[in-house]
């Protein structure tokens, strides 16, 4: 999944928790508020009531939400029967090579939202984006408790600074 998000437009204000470096390029733009702004655009099109149409930007937008923290952390995006966003929610945050992800959190959520479906997404501080096998083993076991109540798992994203994997396009779900 690959693309460049639009032009900026909006602001996005980063967490206190998550510590930044600004940088400069050659024109004197901080690099932090493209960023930012980019991350904006993102989250408008990925906002509750929003439809998810377009996987890049849903990767991009789990990628820029993500990819910064300095420890491991799962996160869900919940869709409606028509595939529109409900909520996103970091439910599990780590230390610098895991986190412990309880089924039973994300299957409470997905009922109290009434969704239909989701995409599990988590961050590699490390860099590396490929799955490990801990993470095959929890996609499945959510994919499994997911489906005891009709509930589509649509992707598992794993996120790096630089790249993004799709459990869905690697035929892993």
């Amino acid at each position: 999944m690959t693309g460049q998000p639009s032009s900026p437009d909006q602001l996005y204000i980063w967490p206190a928790d998550v510590k930044t470096e600004m940088q400069t390029d050659a024109n004197g733009i901080e690099e932090e508020k493209i960023i930012q702004q980019a991350l904006g655009i993102l989250e408008a099109r990925c906002a509750p009531g929003e439809t998810v149409q377009n996987p890049e930007a849903v990767s991009r937008f789990l990628q820029l939400k993500l990819a910064r923290a300095k420890n491991e952390c799962f996160a869900v995006l919940y869709l409606s029967t028509r595939h529109e966003i409900l909520a996103f929610r970091e439910h599990f945050h780590g230390t610098i090579d895991g986190a412990t992800v309880y089924p039973r959190v994300i299957v409470q959520a997905a009922l109290e939202l009434n969704a239909a479906a989701v995409i599990l997404a988590h961050n590699h501080p490390s860099g590396v984006a490929e799955p490990s096998e801990a993470d095959r083993q929890i996609t499945r076991k959510l994919t499994q408790a997911l489906d005891l109540i009709d509930i589509r798992v649509l992707d598992h994203i794993v996120v790096s600074a630089k790249t993004v994997v799709s459990f869905a396009e690697r035929g892993l779900l």
